[in-house]
């Protein structure tokens, strides 16, 4: 079991005030370590604020999160809470399709199915999972949950922010929500 957490909103750039937002998700993440303590990580960028609580069991030294890939000039951002199944189905065709794999993890093969894919790559997925995935070319950020909601995902909206996490209490870790 992981933990993630996070939060977006397109009219404010927190790294203009990167002590702060820095901390508030780095709290939020904190409220979701016994989740997983065994790493965690935190991606701040103009519109969004990632954290993950990591429980390893696939790829215990390079699967940390978030992972960051760099496509062209544009980054793309993953955290990811769960397991999916048919990962060993999916890796040959991003392969042949010219991704590099640097982890053995399901993690990364999430964000390069994304890539390769578009927004419908979650059809392809057989797994239990929730998961946010930060694409800065399209400047969207996109939250799946499995189809059964096996692993939560809760979010709020306040004012113009999307706050989001694996647990109600993370969201509490955001400036403003009671």
């Amino acid at each position: 079991m992981c933990g993630i957490a996070g939060f977006c909103n397109y009219k404010i750039d927190y790294v203009n005030n990167w002590e702060l937002w820095h901390n508030t998700i780095i709290d939020m993440r904190k409220s979701l370590a016994h989740r997983g303590n065994d790493d965690s990580g935190e991606y701040l960028a103009n519109h969004v604020g990632l954290g993950h609580a990591r429980l390893s069991i696939r790829d215990l030294l390079n699967g940390k999160q978030p992972i960051i890939r760099v496509i062209g000039d544009s980054e793309y951002v993953i955290v990811y809470n769960g397991e999916i199944y048919n990962t060993e189905e999916l890796v040959p065709e991003l392969k042949n399709a010219g991704f590099i794999f640097e982890t053995t993890t399901d993690t990364e093969v999430i964000l390069y199915a994304y890539i390769h894919h578009g927004i419908d790559f979650v059809n392809r997925l057989n797994g239990i999972f929730a998961f946010a995935i930060w694409d800065e070319a399209a400047e969207r950020l996109v939250l799946y949950r499995d189809r059964l909601g096996v692993k939560p995902l809760f979010y709020a909206i306040k004012d113009d922010t999307l706050v989001f996490g694996s647990e109600i209490k993370a969201l509490f870790g955001f400036p403003g929500i009671k």
